[in-house]
């Protein structure tokens, strides 16, 4: 369960990571940077977040049911 949970974490991640790269003027120390991921984190919209939570319970779901055929 705990890979299910890493696995959001990391699509977080990856938006963020996406969002920095593609600012015009890249951060260039440590501190720019997470002013950056600050920011990227505050335009991050409503609908982006509720794919991720949906996403999040398709795999909670899934595994669950998965779990569920293999239990004798």
């Amino acid at each position: 369960m705990r890979a299910i949970f890493e696995s959001g974490e990391h699509h977080v991640w990856d938006l963020l990571d996406r969002r920095v790269r593609a600012r015009a003027i890249p951060p260039r120390n440590v501190q720019e940077l997470a002013g950056a991921l600050v920011e990227e984190w505050g335009n991050i919209s409503q609908q982006e977040l509720a794919t991720l939570v949906q996403s999040m319970r398709r795999r909670c779901t899934a595994v669950h049911e998965e779990e569920m055929h293999c239990s004798p």
